[in-house]
């Protein structure tokens, strides 16, 4: 049986990831966190005195950019994937609050998205993948068979981001994290190159109040129905 693409999008910390690894593992899928390529481009930009005072050395990053390789690879000791630039593992650094703040001077930069773009293109090329982002539904997968929309208020989001953030012994305060995620929603919704919108065919799913499980089910219902069809063809 032929597999399906699934592609995931909405604001930041409103569960993508989540839903989109246990979608992956449930169906023996790809997981793909394209966010992380993003996060990995800026971390590389922060570590190489390409940002300066909050801004990007735009020039200095696009000399440079072909030069960055980003991957995934599976930990089997963590049972994840984890991302890789230039053959390190930067899965921790990239999770972040500072990184978290400087993500936004590298996405909207066009040459970067369509670098990412057509990196993320191929690795749906033979289905069988579950991929999040902001942009996955509208221009990396078109034509993903299934496509969620996730969004959730903006409170909910920034209470979630400090929890896991204080999970991980990050020292922050909740009012920081939360202008943070409004920053972030402006940036994404706003910018240029491939802003955040809802593709006309996606399924949106407001989990504010729904629980892990409730989502994953309501979820996994869309995609149950989209495999069927697809076997019918």
């Amino acid at each position: 049986m032929s597999k399906i693409n699934i592609a995931i999008d909405g604001f930041s910390s409103c569960g993508k990831s989540t839903l989109a690894k246990e979608l992956a593992h449930h169906l023996g899928y790809t997981y793909i966190d394209s966010g992380a390529m993003y996060r990995a481009v800026a971390l590389y930009a922060m570590e190489n005195g390409l940002v300066r005072e909050g801004k990007l050395d735009k020039a200095g990053l696009l000399r440079v950019l072909d030069e960055l390789d980003i991957s995934f690879r599976y930990d089997d000791r963590m049972q994840r994937s984890t991302t890789w630039i230039n053959g390190r593992n930067v899965e921790q650094e990239i999770r972040g609050m500072e990184v978290s703040r400087h993500v936004t001077l590298v996405s909207p930069v066009p040459e970067v998205r369509a670098k990412l773009v057509r990196l993320q293109k191929a690795l749906g090329l033979r289905g069988g993948v579950v991929m999040d982002g902001r942009d996955i539904g509208t221009v990396v997968f078109p034509r993903a068979e299934v496509k969620l929309y996730m969004t959730a208020s903006t409170e909910v989001r920034a209470r979630r981001r400090f929890l896991e953030l204080v999970g991980k012994g990050e020292e922050v305060d909740y009012a920081s994290v939360l202008d943070n995620i409004r920053q972030r929603d402006e940036d994404d919704t706003r910018r240029k190159a491939d802003p955040l919108t809802k593709a006309p065919d996606a399924i949106e799913i407001d989990n504010s109040e729904l629980t892990a499980g409730e989502q994953f089910e309501l979820a996994l219902g869309h995609v149950a129905k989209a495999i069927g069809e697809a076997a019918e063809v």
